[in-house]
């Protein structure tokens, strides 16, 4: 198959682990195969490929040392379990991946970072700069500080996040199931197991529900989200069981291994990069069919004209969705006009814009320049 052929060429590489896989089913690190992903890792890196690890599991080593069995619900308690398990995680990653030649650093990591512009570009440069030093970033989301405003959310989140931040040329994603199947494999025992999603449709994303572990932040539905993030990036990305013996060199050889979601030819920019993926989602607008039209078959910029209606609050300067009158997301963009304004001249043409509003005028909604198609 060629997309898994393709993968095998793969330079810089982002594997993501999560809590279902770090954790024994009690909740305490499951120390053996923390080991073999490690060193499944580390001989990637002896092939001279680029590795950044985002792992899961700072809460659910605060756990097990604080001998706590539930997960807490409020976020201080959270935190502070955060605090604890973060250092313990560290200390054995740094000591397994020793004991295998290769150095690591700690890199944690909140929305804002991504949110602002200045702040992406830092953290690229900083994560580049690692990379060429031969070292291998260990990337979490700093939950010590951040609250809910700040949060990505989850660390598939964050890996597809990281993996467009660094142009990764393959995203994997390790849990505790194969891949997508066509159904919950739990409750329906013929499931069958996707190999392929070449188009993330509405469809896949209703088979992704929404459930999680107990110890865990995300389901398969987060992952769909990533997946969306790293082909739009130009990102290969892979679900897989971090369980599965040499799972990374398997997937890495070409093997079907888990379900594969190929990237898309073309690459964004690195400022369109941060539009789509970056800046935090203030709301959405739903654009007529002909406005649909003109921005995927001209690449047109978004007036007032071809807008039905918005949803959210939002100042001028957010990003926003670009959704069909069906609901489909079709693009990402930098609105010029906050809802107020939005709202006076929703359905005019620019022409009528002088009376319309006070203050400086823009001719488009939202500007090609300032806009991503998502389709």
């Amino acid at each position: 198959m060629k997309d898994r052929n393709e993968i095998k060429k793969a330079q810089r590489i982002v594997v993501k682990v999560g809590t279902s896989t770090l954790n024994h089913t009690a909740g305490r690190l499951n120390i053996h195969r923390i080991e073999c992903l490690v060193r499944q890792i580390a001989d990637l890196a002896n092939q001279d490929k680029d590795i950044l690890l985002v792992t899961s599991g700072a809460v659910g080593a605060g756990l097990s040392r604080m001998k706590i069995k539930k997960r807490p619900d409020n976020i201080p308690d959270k935190q502070a379990l955060a605090a604890i398990g973060q250092g313990i995680l560290m200390h054995i990653y740094e000591k397994l991946f020793g004991e295998y030649g290769q150095t690591v650093a700690q890199v944690l990591l909140t929305k804002e970072n991504s949110v602002r512009y200045s702040q992406y570009i830092n953290s690229r440069n900083a994560l580049l700069a690692l990379l060429q030093m031969h070292v291998i970033p260990i990337i979490n989301e700093n939950d010590v500080v951040a609250i809910d405003q700040l949060k990505i959310g989850d660390n598939d989140t964050l890996s597809a996040t990281v993996a467009s931040i660094v142009d990764a040329d393959a995203l994997v994603l390790l849990t505790d199931i194969d891949g997508l199947y066509t159904a919950n494999p739990q409750k329906v025992p013929d499931a069958q197991l996707i190999d392929k999603i070449s188009e993330i449709t509405p469809e896949i994303e209703d088979i992704a529900g929404s459930a999680g572990t107990t110890l865990g932040t995300g389901g398969m539905f987060t992952k769909i989200q990533a997946a969306k993030i790293a082909v739009n990036s130009g990102v290969t990305m892979v679900i897989a069981n971090g369980s599965r013996e040499n799972v990374l060199p398997d997937i890495f050889a070409g093997k079907s291994v888990g379900t594969i979601f190929p990237a898309r030819e073309a690459h964004l920019k690195q400022r369109k990069r941060w539009i789509a993926f970056g800046k935090r989602i203030a709301g959405s607008i739903v654009v007529d069919h002909g406005c649909e039209d003109a921005l995927i078959k001209h690449g047109s910029s978004i007036l007032a004209a071809g807008i039905t209606t918005f949803e959210g609050d939002f100042p001028a300067g957010s990003t926003v969705r670009v959704l069909s009158t069906d609901s489909q997301e079709i693009a990402r963009g930098i609105i010029n006009y906050d809802t107020e304004s939005l709202k006076k001249i929703i359905g005019h043409n620019t022409r009528d814009f002088a009376s319309l509003l006070a203050g400086k005028v823009y001719d488009e909604v939202i500007h090609r320049d300032n806009m991503v198609l998502m389709v």
